[in-house]
């Protein structure tokens, strides 16, 4: 007899003031499964999240945990499952310890002494934080965060965990380590894992996903049944899914991904130099001691977790916050002495979208339009110009409030660009969008640069190094790696190898086993990933491993980096201590 559903959730409805946040939502989770909830943000994921939780009560329909109706019994629920909420550490008391941190929650939980100890002791043990118990959770980086709120939702070892974006602005080393332990919850502990979140690579770590778009599943399946709607080799270098989210949202539609940048001229003349940069607050050292050129025309990234340093160094490059040290010459203009003459050369785009809500798309241009000083004659000229290039035309008298998070997204470059600046700053643009909007943006950044604008961005989306001339590897303030993607990935083949990839129906089974005699092993998707120097000696040694253990294998491949696995490698080569912000 079939095992119960775990999760069953039937007909569920939400809304906030009217606006329907989910609409007919039904899906079942099983024992011991790792689902995933795949969206944008606004798709729904952390509504529905709250509402298994007990925290939020649905419009209509029903949510069931084990024998309860939510509604109806939701303390019983909560006695079940382990939440932890979206953002670094955000059930976490930041003044209190590690250790209390656990104890706060062991009281919530009513556990008795020697059940916590002995649970305490388990959960340190398999995220490594047991030598930071007397470490405040404020001094913790945001990757040793993660896994202390994931501690802390675990405190009573639940059935049930319920993570909603554990891994967004996480270190890719944080990430991996934390796809560790959720494989070995599942694993050993025989835990149920529900997970929101917007990174797709992430979906093929699951047993089955559902895909959330504007409140509704689009499709819902196991990832082997999903990548093989995807013709072999059509999406090389991104993620198989987002191919079939676009054909899901768009099935009529033309979207090629984004081509590579365009070219740039060796001759290219500089556009901005920065020389020793350091920003430090208080006892903190935010940027230390960046050093970088780049070109006009040039498609520039900073790639690193939330904390690693990349808004505030974009934030002193654009004069709202002052260097400790170091200088920086913009169209080679001093970024200190000549900061008036500066600023009406450059763009910026904040993360947060600075738009007015309640005024419409022309009113926010206007008003943009005044502030940089653009007269109304030039502005009657320009607005229609822009609109066209952020494809926003006829949508003028759309009220901001009223508009989907991609076209807000466009709405927020147009103002940047009113005034035809030289070099623009992009802070985060496309955090919490669809693949599809994603893709439509760094289009208009590629036409952009052909026109001879400089683009700098900041990401956390590694696949989006890709659009790019150059990148810059932050962490913990520093620069750890400079240089073009193509030459990143060979530094790091170079001093690790290539990927041997491992397939194997029982890739959960395996992870533990051959991460004995192989630690730098992570899991990728449904595969497994080992940096080899001796394809042939390891492979060999793989299938010794797994046959002793009766463990079917698929494939074994070499295959090249990832850029997540290159930035790996060039963190684990910078110097200091990885894992804590002092």
């Amino acid at each position: 007899m079939a095992a119960s559903p775990l999760i069953s959730v039937q007909h569920v409805s939400k809304s906030f003031r009217r606006r329907p946040a989910l609409e007919d939502i039904s899906f079942q989770v099983e024992p011991g499964e790792v689902y995933g909830l795949l969206g944008p943000d606004g798709a729904g994921k952390s509504s529905l999240l709250f509402i298994l939780a007990g925290l939020l009560l649905p419009g209509s329909g029903q949510a069931r945990v084990g024998d309860y109706n939510v509604a109806a019994d939701p303390e019983a629920v909560k006695a079940m499952i382990g939440f932890m909420p979206q953002g670094l550490g955000a059930n976490l008391c930041d003044t209190l310890t590690v250790q209390e941190n656990l104890e706060f929650f062991g009281e919530l939980r009513e556990l008795p002494p020697p059940v916590f100890a002995r649970h305490t002791e388990e959960l340190l043990h398999i995220t490594n934080l047991e030598r930071f118990r007397e470490r405040l959770a404020m001094q913790l980086s945001g990757g040793m965060r993660q896994k202390l709120a994931l501690c802390c939702a675990l405190i009573h070892l639940p059935n049930l965990l319920l993570l909603d974006e554990p891994n967004t602005g996480v270190d890719p080393i944080s990430r991996l380590e934390l796809w560790g332990i959720i494989n070995r919850l599942v694993t050993d502990q025989k835990a149920t894992v529900l997970l929101a979140t917007s990174y797709l690579d992430e979906a093929e770590r699951c047993h089955r996903v559902a895909f959330l778009h504007q409140g509704r599943i689009l499709f819902a399946d196991t990832p082997e049944n999903l990548l093989a709607r995807v013709p072999a080799g059509s999406v090389e270098g991104r993620s198989p899914l987002e191919e079939v989210f676009i054909r899901a949202v768009a099935p009529e539609g033309d979207y090629p991904p984004p081509p590579l940048p365009p070219p740039l001229s060796p001759d290219a003349p500089l556009a901005l130099e920065v020389k020793d940069m350091s920003r430090v607050f208080g006892t903190f050292t935010a940027v230390d001691g960046v050093s970088f050129q780049v070109r006009q025309g040039e498609i520039f990234a900073f790639l690193g977790p939330n904390g690693a340093g990349k808004t505030t160094l974009i934030r002193m490059l654009i004069g709202l916050l002052p260097p400790t040290r170091g200088q920086a010459r913009i169209a080679g203009l001093d970024l200190v002495r000549d900061a008036a003459r500066i600023k009406p050369r450059l763009g910026y785009m904040s993360q947060k979208f600075s738009l007015y809500r309640d005024l419409n798309v022309e009113e926010n241009l206007l008003l943009y339009g005044g502030i940089y000083g653009l007269s109304a004659a030039a502005l009657k000229d320009r607005i229609p110009e822009v609109l066209e290039s952020i494809d926003l035309t006829g949508l003028e008298e759309r009220k901001v409030a009223d508009l989907p998070l991609g076209l807000r997204q466009r709405l927020a470059l147009g103002c940047a660009l009113l005034h035809r600046p030289a070099i623009l700053f992009l802070d985060e643009p496309t955090s919490g969008v669809d693949p599809l909007v994603r893709r439509r943006f760094w289009q208009i950044i590629h036409q952009l640069a052909a026109s001879g604008v400089t683009v700098l961005v900041t990401t956390h989306y590694l696949e989006e190094a890709e659009h790019c001339h150059r990148l810059a590897l932050m962490h913990h303030g520093r620069l750890v790696a400079l240089g073009s993607p193509g030459e990143l990935r060979s530094q790091a083949e170079a001093g690790q190898g290539r990927i041997l990839e491992v397939t194997s129906p029982e890739f959960r089974q395996a992870f533990p086993l051959l991460r004995q005699s192989f630690p730098r092993i992570s899991l990728y998707g449904r595969a497994l990933h080992l940096p080899s120097l001796n394809f042939a000696q390891d492979a060999g040694q793989v299938q010794k491993i797994m046959g002793q253990a009766h463990l079917a294998i698929t494939a074994l491949k070499e295959s090249p980096l990832s850029l997540e696995e290159t930035f790996v490698y060039f963190i684990r080569q910078a110097p200091g201590d990885e894992d804590v912000v002092s």
